[in-house]
């Protein structure tokens, strides 16, 4: 759907923005997930510890970006296009669901002892996150997002070149079949987080470009 006003008309009529506080509620859990991801891949938390605490920050970002969602029907006027917040809140959402859904594969394949490929990616995850945040945090006044969003994708790069090592780390050494399937996946699991960053970024950039 298309802005109901330009960007300059907008800015003289008054608007919720009660979605720019959600979305950065949001982000700040998605990092607090990516934290807690980060501090079993480091030996700093045990990974019962981290799933409860991962599963919990889901379950909040879940309840958050429904309010978001729900809210789009009775709001009149929009702080930004109403399909960029519902592309928003989904895409921040997937960044979450991803994280957690590393976290259950570590828990189902019984990984005990992290790889160093494990720890860099996580460590990756928790800086673009981190990008997230910030982007998010900017997005009222619209300065600086750019520049957080050029970050993120600089992190999506250094994420696929990881995840490039850490799979041909896997055929390279002589490591049981079984194993090589059970990182492989958890491996792939943490790029897709890294690549949903990215996709945050692109929705970010296209509502500054919009109301520019």
């Amino acid at each position: 759907m298309a802005p109901l006003l330009g960007g300059g008309m907008l800015k003289l009529l008054p608007r919720d923005d009660k979605y720019f506080e959600r979305f950065t509620e949001i982000a700040s859990r998605v990092h607090e997930g990516a934290q807690a991801l980060d501090q079993f891949f480091s030996g700093q938390a045990p990974l019962p510890q981290v799933a409860e605490r991962v599963k919990a920050l889901e379950h909040e970002c879940d309840e958050l970006s429904h309010e978001v969602l729900r809210a789009i029907d009775k709001t009149f006027i929009t702080p930004i296009d109403r399909e960029d917040i519902h592309r928003l809140a989904v895409r921040l959402d997937d960044v979450i669901d991803l994280i957690d859904g590393t976290v259950r594969r570590v828990v189902l394949f019984k990984i005990r002892q992290p790889t160093p490929h494990s720890r860099r990616l996580s460590a990756i995850i928790v800086q673009a996150t981190q990008e997230v945040v910030e982007a998010v945090a900017d997005l009222r006044k619209q300065k600086g997002v750019i520049a957080h969003c050029i970050q993120i994708k600089k992190f999506e790069n250094e994420g696929d070149v990881a995840y490039q090592d850490a799979v041909a780390s896997l055929f390279a050494d002589s490591i049981e079949a079984i194993e090589v399937i059970k990182w492989k996946d958890v491996y792939e699991n943490m790029e897709r987080c890294i690549d949903q960053c990215e996709a945050v970024a692109h929705v970010l950039e296209s509502v500054v470009l919009k109301n520019s």
